[in-house]
């Protein structure tokens, strides 16, 4: 197996050890993003938080030369399993057509606080 790890400018300051897009067999895995303001505190509302995390997944997948069309998998984890509508709706205007494969679970914590965060693997 070959792996690469691949640049994405776009992407925020990482939070610890990690590798934000990774490359293996033709598939793309992308670290969960999640929305902060420029002091590291959650970004605004759970709705603001999802639009965030969306806008920067397209922004890394445009890094690495690729769309949300691009996107075979994602999971999304949720502080509330109460926010999964006002989450899910702003998901949903990512995905033209043809949307990826889905999870979305409820978690205890998330980093920094926020109310979401949301991990997607792509394929070339």
């Amino acid at each position: 197996m070959s792996k690469e790890i691949l640049p994405t400018p776009s992407a925020p300051a990482a939070l610890g050890p990690y590798s934000v897009a990774v490359e293996a067999n033709g598939l793309v895995f992308f670290s969960g993003q999640i929305a902060l303001d420029g002091d590291g505190r959650p970004a605004g509302s759970t709705t603001e938080q999802a639009r965030q995390v969306m806008e920067q997944i397209g922004g890394l997948l445009a890094d690495v030369g690729l769309t949300f069309d691009h996107v075979v998998k994602a999971t999304l984890f949720l502080a509330d399993m109460g926010d999964f509508a006002a989450v899910n709706e702003v998901y949903g205007e990512f995905f033209d057509a043809d949307p990826p494969a889905r999870s979305a679970v409820e978690v205890a914590a998330l980093p920094r606080g926020v109310a979401v965060e949301i991990e997607v693997i792509a394929s070339r």
